[in-house]
């Protein structure tokens, strides 16, 4: 009775760019993609790196209004 070596591969690790995300998300603000390059998207970036990137963007909008009504209203 012979028994057949299995051999084990180790996940590969992919890369996912978050310069990706935040092309993603940038035209996510605009609003407007093409539906074949949202599928892509799909299968290079991970929920985290929109969550988080989404919200750096946000955030960094909402400090760009504040800075703006500033210099407007100190004029």
């Amino acid at each position: 009775m012979s028994v057949d070596a299995v051999e084990v591969v180790a996940p590969v690790a992919v890369k996912r760019p978050i310069w990706r995300s935040i092309l993603a998300v940038a035209w996510s603000f605009i609003g407007i993609r093409k539906n074949s390059e949202f599928q892509e998207d799909l299968s290079h970036i991970t929920p985290l790196h929109v969550l988080g990137v989404g919200l750096l963007a946000g955030l960094l909008f909402v400090i760009g209004l504040i800075v703006l009504v500033n210099l407007v209203v100190a004029k």
